[in-house]
């Protein structure tokens, strides 16, 4: 009888070892920040109103009412993992558009889960979209390194192209953007290598070109997460770190020393960029949730650091929970977190405390030797890291 592959029960040991410290963990946090389960992984997430629609790795896209924790709706349809979604406003029907591990983009009547159309638009995984609603433009990024544009329409089946951008090397992760006062479009896309650029998008007879303003290579790998706002660029990125870079030209400014984490960093919410205009920043890494305050942003301080899920936390989304006073039968609106995570929940947070600091945590790390990439895939070692942790890990 041949002895056992060393390498093979290593790979099981340090499995089993992982599971049980999972088990132990996933007990102690059962009732931690509300969860909600979830029967897949939480691939991406957008919250509008008391209402959150997410992607999941089970091939369908929910909504969820957050009061409750309820699934209200599921969009059935995709062959593949929804691996991202966005909503978009046409008149007075509040569409759902998602992207999969399929190739294709589907819009959805968000209300009655109508499927309205779906493009074959990229020769591999969909891995972002973006919206800018005030000149209907749909924006996609792909495994496949490319940008492409849409011209949004519920008249067209499939979307009609509208031009793409073929510049970066590697798969295009994650995108934002702004529409300009001259209605030309400022889109801001990070891959996988690390790249960053910025461009200004320019429409001539409802076609999209492209030029480059600027280009950042600060982060040594993959760009998980960026928002463009305030004349400031915020990204998190798996180098284990989230920066800032002011992009403004007329107000010259030095860059922020990076926020350093000691793992990757998949996300990252900057409050002052959003509605409630708050100086904090929110990041994600590991399993770990953590709050700065950066009204100084050359010294970030570390508020609180949160024990906030079993798993890779993958999204944190900012939620203004509405609610009517009983007493007075006034609406009130109050700023909660939403977190996701591969632990297949969804967590909620009353942000008011998470601003107040707890006992950190000393439990160490649990590591684990990765498995052996599965044959009979056609992916890069990225895609099939990916993919086994996505979809094959407990």
């Amino acid at each position: 009888m041949t002895n056992p592959n060393n390498s093979e029960y290593l790979i099981s040991s340090s499995h089993l070892e992982l599971a049980d410290a999972r088990l132990k963990k996933s007990e102690r946090l059962k009732d931690v920040g509300e969860p909600v389960q979830l029967p897949g992984k939480a691939l991406a997430i957008e919250v509008l109103g008391n209402s959150a629609w997410i992607a999941e790795n089970t091939t369908v896209a929910r909504s969820i009412d957050l009061v409750s924790g309820k699934t209200t709706k599921l969009y059935r349809g995709h062959r593949g993992p929804v691996s991202t979604l966005t909503l978009w406003h046409s008149g007075s029907r509040q569409i759902l558009i998602t992207g999969s591990w399929d190739n294709t983009i589907k819009l959805w009547d968000a209300n009655t889960k109508e499927l309205i159309s779906s493009t074959d638009a990229h020769s591999d995984f969909v891995k972002s979209l973006f919206v800018i609603p005030s000149v209907n433009l749909l924006i996609s990024g792909s495994s496949d390194k490319l940008i492409r544009f849409w011209n949004l329409s519920l008249e067209q089946q499939p979307l009609q192209s509208a031009g793409s951008l073929s510049s970066h090397t590697r798969p295009v992760e994650c995108l934002d953007g702004r529409a300009l006062p001259n209605g030309n479009v400022e889109l801001c896309t990070g891959d996988t290598m690390g790249i960053i650029r910025l461009w200004t998008l320019t429409n001539d007879d409802r076609r999209w070109t492209s030029t480059l303003k600027a280009e950042f290579n600060h982060h040594r790998t993959k760009i998980t997460e960026l928002y463009l706002g305030s004349e400031q660029l915020w990204t998190a990125s798996s180098d284990e770190t989230v920066q800032v870079h002011y992009l403004s030209e007329a107000e010259k400014r030095p860059t922020p020393p990076p926020i350093h984490h000691s793992t990757a960093v998949r996300c990252v919410l900057p409050l002052h960029l959003t509605d409630l205009q708050e100086p904090y920043i929110i990041t994600g890494s590991g399993d770990f949730m953590r709050v700065y305050d950066v009204s100084s942003a050359n010294e970030p301080e570390l508020l609180n650091e949160i024990d906030a899920h079993w798993r890779d936390i993958t999204h944190i989304r900012l939620w203004m929970r509405q609610s009517v006073d009983e007493k007075n039968n006034q609406k009130r609106i109050e700023p909660w977190i939403i977190t996701t995570s591969l632990d297949c929940t969804v967590r909620r947070w009353r942000l008011s405390e998470l601003l107040v600091p707890k006992p950190k945590i000393t439990e160490p790390p649990v590591s684990v030797i990765p498995p052996q990439g599965q044959a009979g895939f056609a992916m890069t070692l990225e895609e099939e890291q990916e993919l086994d942790e996505l979809l094959n890990s407990d």
